[in-house]
């Protein structure tokens, strides 16, 4: 007795007649995520497989945040340096192997300094071997969703098989948000001079920190080959935005267009509750029930992302396979909200059942099978198949 069942829901009415304008990144990729809602604002060549530079150090970081929450290391907990990682080029914290640097030390070193040489000692220090922890590495991208990441080392340094793409980075920048909190604070960090040795390079390269615009992290990246870039986030008010761009062709481009994706995702787009948690929005048929209709309700608020020139009426489907069989117990999860925003992906939220609702009994039953025998009978003998 199922059938596949649609409804159209307006779920906001209100009528302007302007619509948010797409932004025009001049980055060669980039990716722009509302963490809040998980709507994506923008997707520039998002899954294209890149060289990440220095942002790839995040992923070391990740590995690094995970031993410490498993308890496998302590922030205090002393690493020995190769001559591998001393002899590491390109920004540095000029470890040498007579240091021991703690756990602490190389997460701002990594941050703030963005030390190759803390990679390696980070790398060898959790797997015995670079080599090893690239593996690890890779292995652990394809577990967080990262479909398009694979890692030939710790640092970012130019190798062919060190490679993501700016939707892994947002996935990544998002897990070690929400995973993390406790170590996030790191990336806020502006200055770091380990043992006074590199003066000149103790300051975070990130360039929106201290403007003003809710900035927090994550980290830089530069090569040749990957051109600027910066994998970005920033709170305002309950809001927070992730953001990737990759392929700038200057510092001050990368700090240009970050800041501007940063007004934009902020400014042109506004968060809108169109269905309160527990309260019902539809009714669903029940077959068989103490009552012949169940509703429908979401567990939480739904909150979608509108542009903020244009809160015109959301469209929205209820999507369910009913009519459902008694007995039904509340919070049965029944059908889906379909949310479909002019102009950005559609998302799917779960809607379940608002009661109990019991079986029928011996009436209800004799009922339910007269109304099914008169329906047959309404629409004449069935064609024998």
């Amino acid at each position: 007795m199922s059938a596949f069942r649609r409804f159209l829901a307006a779920l906001l009415f209100c009528h302007l007649p302007l619509t948010a304008q797409a932004f025009d990144t001049t980055a060669t990729s980039a990716f722009v995520i509302d963490q809040t809602t998980g709507t994506v604002l923008l997707a520039k060549n998002a899954d294209e497989p890149l060289p990440p530079a220095s942002m790839s150090k995040l992923m070391t970081l990740y590995m690094l945040f995970d031993a410490l929450r498993d308890n496998r290391v302590s922030l205090g907990e002393q690493f020995s340096v190769s001559t591998r990682a001393k002899n590491m080029g390109g920004s540095t914290m000029f470890l040498n192997e007579l240091d021991r640097p703690t756990a602490d030390e190389l997460i701002q070193g990594i941050i703030v300094s963005s030390g190759n040489d803390a990679t390696v000692v980070v790398a060898e220090g959790l797997a015995g071997s670079e080599e090893a922890f690239a593996q690890q590495m890779t292995e652990k991208a394809k577990q967080l969703g990262m479909t398009h990441s694979t890692f030939a080392n710790a640092s970012g340094w130019p190798h062919p098989y060190q490679r993501m793409s700016m939707r892994d980075l947002g996935i990544l920048a998002q897990h070690l948000i929400e995973e993390f909190p406790e170590f996030y604070q790191y990336f806020q960090q502006t200055e770091f001079n380990y043992k006074d040795r590199s003066p000149a390079n103790r300051f975070n390269r990130n360039p929106l920190l201290g403007l003003g615009i809710g900035a927090d992290g994550l980290k830089t990246g530069h090569t040749q080959e990957a051109g600027y870039g910066l994998v970005g986030s920033a709170k305002q008010g309950d809001r927070r935005v992730i953001f990737v761009l990759s392929g700038l062709p200057s510092q001050e481009a990368r700090t240009q267009e970050s800041e501007a994706v940063v007004n934009w995702s902020f400014r042109d787009f506004v968060e809108k509750t169109i269905a309160a948690a527990e309260t019902p929005i539809a009714q669903a048929d029940v077959w068989m029930g103490a009552q012949q209709s169940v509703g429908l309700v979401p567990q939480e608020d739904v909150t979608v992302l509108l542009p903020a020139l244009n809160d015109e009426t959301v469209q929205a489907e209820i999507v369910y396979q009913g009519p459902f069989d008694a007995p039904i117990q509340k919070g049965d999860m029944l059908a889906e909200l379909v949310v479909k925003p002019e102009g950005l992906p559609e998302f799917r939220r779960p809607l379940v059942a608002a009661e109990d609702v019991p079986n029928g009994g011996f009436m209800v039953k004799v009922k339910t099978a007269a109304r099914h025998l008169i329906t047959r009978f309404a629409n004449g003998p069935s064609e024998a198949m």
